[in-house]
């Protein structure tokens, strides 16, 4: 079932690219001026998501209405924890590091953009008929395979020099790339 592929494929990718819940590191104390405590900030921010469930719920072809509130569930869960993100980026404070507020902005916009097609697949999923094998399970599928796009941003904060520094030295950048991953793996309908 092609839903059920860009469903393992995303949830792997956003699995595999900063892992899974549990408590966000607190932010080390340092001078705001700091590179390095910004960054902290940043990385703690930027792992609110992480604790949304990454494993979608078991396609089942044998329970649709069971799939379809649990779908609807999963959608809300991962559109909350996108919005969180990107609340929590918009209050880190100004950077010490010139264009470091325009990478952070781009990234909170991102996370809004994601919590955004994740809220629209709800209410898909919401209106759809259980009983219909695509409905809003499409829209579900799409929301999923946009999980990739949030990469982009993080990846342009660190190609400044100064911030991929600082973030190699913040506990919070360092926790939140040694977060695990979940089960990434949905088991077949």
């Amino acid at each position: 079932m092609r839903f059920r592929l860009a469903v393992v494929a995303a949830a792997g990718a956003l699995a595999a690219g900063c892992g899974s819940g549990g408590d966000e590191p607190a932010p080390s104390s340092a001078s705001a001026g700091d590179p390095v405590a910004y960054m902290d900030k940043v990385c703690a921010a930027a792992s609110s998501f992480a604790s949304a469930p990454k494993t979608p719920p078991r396609l089942d072809a044998n329970d649709p209405a069971k799939l379809k509130a649990d779908m609807s569930t999963y959608m809300g869960q991962m559109a909350d924890a996108f919005n969180q993100s990107a609340t929590r980026l918009r209050e880190v404070g100004p950077s010490p590091v010139a264009g470091g507020d325009e990478q952070v902005s781009r990234m909170a916009g991102t996370f809004s953009d994601i919590a955004k097609s994740f809220g629209d697949a709800k209410v898909a999923v919401d209106s759809a008929d259980a009983n219909d094998p695509v409905g809003g399970l499409q829209a579900a599928g799409e929301a999923i395979s946009r999980l990739d796009q949030f990469a982009e941003p993080l990846k342009q904060l660190e190609a400044t020099p100064e911030l991929r520094d600082a973030a190699e030295k913040a506990r919070s950048c360092q926790s939140l790339r040694t977060l695990r991953p979940t089960d990434t793996t949905a088991p077949s309908s």
